[in-house]
């Protein structure tokens, strides 16, 4: 079966047509998706509303960054050490 992106507007949508009292097996028929992917999605952003959504993406892109910022620091500064500390 052909893989569907969704964005996180769409993805609210369907969860906000769930909670209008759209049974979810039907809407998981519609919109061509498992049951499983549903909750899983439900249990990601359940509650959130779409500006929500676009902040948690900028903030865990932001975190992805410092923390290969981090990890390059630290790897630099192994290397330095191993560098002096040893004997000439």
């Amino acid at each position: 079966m052909k893989r569907k992106q969704f964005s996180e507007e769409q993805i609210i949508g369907i969860l906000k047509e769930a909670e209008a009292g759209a049974v979810v097996t039907e809407l998981c028929r519609k919109h061509g998706m498992s049951s499983a992917t549903y909750y899983a999605w439900k249990a990601k952003f359940g509650g959130l509303e779409v500006s929500d959504a676009k902040r948690l993406r900028s903030l865990e892109e932001e975190n992805a960054r410092l923390k290969r910022l981090l990890a390059d620091t630290m790897l630099d500064n192994a290397g330095l050490k191993d560098l002096l500390s040893k004997k000439w």
